[in-house]
């Protein structure tokens, strides 16, 4: 299974991002563009794991206590640089108590030995929207990253508009989710709720 640790986000925020993206998409026509209803805030990939540890996590995260929070969506901005773009993504804003639920999350599943693929850097939250050249969403700069046009034109538009806005939700619970791969992309299932207490 493969699986990951996710926020899920508003259906009224969703509805506006898949407006906004509708607008922009056709300025970077081979930009690989996010269904909206695949819209998930990342606090974890985990990869491909066995169904029985997949039981262990579910237990392990059930013990972790965070407080419900506010996370707001606006702004937008590209990985690693808008001149060598691979992603394009929405901003989210969440204080430390994101950046503190996603700690714990990670702190929870190194007891059962899934720790390997531990970011060497800062949790960086964003909304990805579409991916341009290479395969990777990674935030951070990799080998091979060079200049390229894959979101200019996108760019230029977005430059005369004013800063986008999608509205604040309260995070109230977060999710395990199996990713499926398909001919279409990737599909997610949630599997398990956590609630925020």
């Amino acid at each position: 299974m493969r699986i990951f640790v996710a926020l899920d986000i508003d259906e009224e925020i969703r509805r506006r991002i898949a407006r906004f993206v509708e607008g922009l998409s056709g300025f970077a026509p081979e930009a690989r563009w996010v269904l909206p209803e695949s819209l998930h805030i990342t606090l974890k990939f985990v990869g491909e794991k066995p169904p029985e540890l997949v039981e262990e996590m579910k237990n392990i995260l059930a013990g972790i206590s965070v407080a419900p929070f506010e996370v707001s969506f606006r702004g937008y901005g590209f990985f690693p640089t808008p001149k060598s773009a691979r992603v394009f993504w929405i901003g989210i804003e969440a204080g430390w108590a994101l950046t503190r639920l996603a700690g714990q999350i990670d702190a929870a599943l190194a007891t059962c030995g899934i720790d390997i693929d531990k970011e060497e850097h800062e949790y960086r939250p964003h909304l990805t929207l579409a991916r341009g050249g290479g395969k990777s969403g990674s935030p951070h700069r990799q080998k091979g990253d060079q200049s390229n046009t894959n979101f200019q034109e996108l760019q230029r538009r977005l430059s005369r508009m004013a800063t986008p806005d999608f509205g604040t939700m309260t995070a109230r619970a977060f999710f395990i989710y199996q990713s499926r791969l398909g001919r279409g992309g990737s599909t997610y299932t949630k599997l398990v709720e956590f609630g925020l207490r």
